[in-house]
């Protein structure tokens, strides 16, 4: 994609206006730059150029973006020859007065600064700092070194290191994971050289990171908005940028146990003996579990959906069935969207209270969806979709009603939601705060989220959670999400690894895929689901789910025993898990951590962009072909294999070709794994007996990642007596 810049009018002419301790103002000819010392390494840069910047604001506080004021400050405001210096005492910033180039340093060393392409094109070349003359849009531009790598920027299933590519922060039904669209996206960047960004706000921003097309030395920003609101954040390494993030933007609360075992699904389920048969051969095969879920087609009347009832001419007696599956010790998910349909009952009554996102002449919108033969999502599997009107959150009755009417649902025995799409906010859409569409779109779904996060808390208080699809800035504060659709092959695994990777590298601790793929023109091999199963019991959430049976016995009956195994193992880690989670709410970091992040001094580990880090101590090393060769890349240390116990030493390449029973996991050297018994639910697991071995990776000397709330051993299994010293006395230290 090109770009004319010479249709950019570039800021130059800085002119100190006012000052206080923690603001500073510029004026530019018509626009201002306001200067916040947000905290002592995070600066908020503004460019406001009239306009109804109050109302923006107003409405933007009400999305809740940010969740924490200003507390910094500027220890003095220099001006100096060319310019101005802002120093926090933390970092400082200098500006150029003629040409509005910035410099961010931290301990002395520059960590960002404004392109430093000088091409002969003159304007033509990427601006420092600029407005479109006619959409009045923002651009940013800053300068990379040919080395310097780029992370984050949402759930994108392309390449971890967004280095070379256009990426458009765009909240989008991707319909897959094959293409840079993407459901969950947030305007986040950070390198491991310790600098990060952050655009603050709804609108689509294009991130040309290091993209040829407008400058391979340079990372462009375009911020479709009237207002330019950055954050920047000095910092020393990729875990202080995403706590300094999320210290921003709020943190992810804990996820409930049960969450952390196995979510059993299909698309779909249809009838109540179909549910009830998967549920009962799960318990009658051995295959440990925790929920069930009814999707969408599976319990709603598609015509007239989404309305919180159950389909009469199936599910007469919801309470009845929902009663049946408590008995087997699931829990119970149900489906929904935020839109309904035109044959819906209630339809006309919720549109004459306002509570539907409105067209440009104040009319309910009645959203369409694609049905053209050459373009259509649903094609020959799925009945298209209704006609329908799309909730208005922003409406504080509309949202209200919506919260309060999932606990008709909660109250027959339904445990949590499977928030599903939200990206279909038109931008020709008004919505009830004024907002419009195309300003909303991207905000929309973690709106959607949050009512639902907050329906959860209401009735099910600390066990709440929600299984969500689309997300923005702030939607890591509403877990948990799962990536979409994926291809039933190998490179839809592929894909949705680095979309989880990449989420987590974006503030959000927990991700889950639909293992065994969603769709395809077949169905997935045995060897394909097997290996999703074995990569996917070390992500933070864990479910089975596509068109067509995804259940492990339908696979054969090998497959069925060596997916028992996982599922099984799977269930042993949950003490490692949750004390993974218990360190994601403390410190922001990923369950799920890639190699940039886990090891960012490590050029080599970032190119290995499919294997990851499950916690502090185990690296995974995902099969992603048939026949099972894979390549493990080793950071500096010792590792151990998890399966044999046999030692490794760092700083190596390993070829390996995995027997079909595992993949490849080395466990960390100084590092222990606390695994529980075998059990057949999280219901099963009892505080007293959480652990039942531990598994030491040489001499232990790092904390053990283990779940904080209980904390004893019972029949510990240690391979020496000297280890068991060293873990249980570190143990007792807490």
């Amino acid at each position: 994609m090109t770009m004319d810049f010479t249709e950019f009018q570039r800021l130059q002419g800085l002119t100190l206006s006012r000052q206080d301790h923690q603001q500073v103002y510029f004026s530019c000819g018509e626009h201002v730059l306001e200067v916040t010392a947000w905290t002592p390494t995070t600066l908020r840069l503004r460019c406001l150029s009239g306009g109804d910047v109050a109302g923006r604001d107003q409405r933007l506080a009400g999305y809740g973006l940010l969740a924490s004021q200003a507390s910094g400050r500027f220890q003095a405001v220099r001006e100096v020859q060319g310019g101005f210096e802002l120093d926090t005492g933390a970092c400082v910033l200098k500006l150029d007065a003629d040409t509005f180039r910035l410099e961010l340093h931290r301990h002395g060393q520059l960590r960002l600064q404004s392109v430093t392409d000088e091409h002969f094109r003159g304007w033509a070349r990427i601006p420092n700092l600029a407005r479109h003359e006619t959409s009045g849009h923002w651009m940013l531009s800053l300068a990379l070194q040919s080395d310097t790598a780029v992370y984050g920027l949402g759930e994108k299933f392309t390449a971890l290191n967004k280095r070379g590519q256009l990426v458009t922060s765009y909240v989008e039904d991707a319909l897959g994971v094959n293409t840079e669209l993407a459901y969950k996206n947030t305007p986040f960047a950070w390198s491991p050289e310790g600098w990060g960004l952050y655009v603050h706000t709804t609108a689509n921003v294009q991130h040309g990171v290091g993209y040829g097309q407008w400058s391979h030395r340079s990372y462009g920003l375009v911020v479709e908005e009237q207002v330019l609101d950055v954050f920047l954040f000095a910092e020393d390494s990729p875990a202080e940028l995403l706590r300094a993030y999320t210290d921003l933007t709020g943190k992810a609360p804990a996820v409930p146990l049960w969450s952390l075992g196995v979510w059993v699904s299909r698309a779909y389920y249809r009838t109540e003996e179909e549910i009830m048969a998967a549920a009962n051969e799960l318990r009658d095969k051995d295959f440990p579990a925790d929920v069930i879920t009814f999707d969408g087609r599976a319990w709603q009347d598609t015509p007239t959906r989404y309305n919180f009832e159950w389909d009469p001419s199936r599910y007469p007696d919801p309470a009845r069935v929902v009663s049946q599956l408590k008995e087997l010790d699931f829990k119970v998910c149900c489906w929904e969207y935020p839109l309904v349909s035109v044959n819906n009952k209630d339809f006309e009554a919720m549109s004459a209270k306002g509570w539907f996102l409105k067209d440009q002449h104040g009319d309910t919108l009645r959203y369409a969806w694609d049905t053209s033969a050459k373009t259509s999502p649903f094609g020959n599997v799925l009945t298209p979709l209704p006609v329908s009107g799309i909730l208005d959150f922003t409406h504080p009755d509309a949202y209200a009603y919506w919260r309060d009417k999932h606990n008709e649902l909660f109250a027959v025995g339904v445990d949590v939601m499977k928030v599903d799409f939200g990206e279909q906010v038109p931008a020709e859409a008004v919505a009830y705060n004024g907002e419009s569409g195309r300003l909303l779109h991207n905000v929309y779904p973690m709106l959607y989220n949050q009512c639902v996060y907050e329906a959860s808390a209401g009735f099910h208080g600390d066990q709440a959670c929600v299984w969500g699809r689309a997300g923005w800035t702030g939607s890591h504060r509403y877990p948990l999400q799962w990536g979409g659709d994926p291809q039933s092959d190998w490179e839809g695994l592929a894909g949705s690894i680095r979309g989880g990777l990449s989420w987590g590298m974006s503030g959000a601790p927990y991700h889950s895929t639909d293992v065994g793929g969603f769709y395809g023109k077949e169905q997935p091999s045995g060897e394909l689901y097997l290996r999703w199963v074995q990569a996917s019991i070390f992500s933070s959430h864990f479910r089975i789910h596509g068109i067509g049976m995804r259940e492990p016995w339908c696979f054969g009956p090998e497959i069925e025993q060596l997916a028992r195994a996982q599922f099984k193992f799977r269930y042993r880690l949950i003490p490692y898990l949750m004390g993974a989670v218990e360190e994601a709410v403390r410190t922001s970091q990923p369950v799920m951590r890639a190699m940039a992040m886990a090891f960012p001094a490590d050029v080599i580990a970032r190119q290995f962009e499919t294997q990851f880090m499950c916690g502090p101590s185990l690296l995974v090393a995902p099969v992603l072909q048939a026949g099972g060769k894979v390549k493990v890349w080793l950071p500096e240390g010792d590792w151990y294999h998890l399966w044999s116990g046999q030692h490794y030493q760092g700083n190596q390449l390993l070829e390996l070709s995995a027997d079909l029973e595992q993949i490849p996991v080395f466990g960390r050297g100084g590092h222990a794994l606390p695994l529980g018994p075998e059990v057949s639910h999280t219901g099963q697991i009892s505080a007293d007996a959480l652990i039942n071995e531990l598994v030491c990776f040489g001499e232990v000397t790092a904390p053990i990642c283990i779940w904080q709330q209980a904390l004893r051993l019972q029949d510990g299994q240690l391979h020496s007596q000297q280890q068991a010293d060293i873990v249980l006395r570190q143990l007792a230290e807490g």
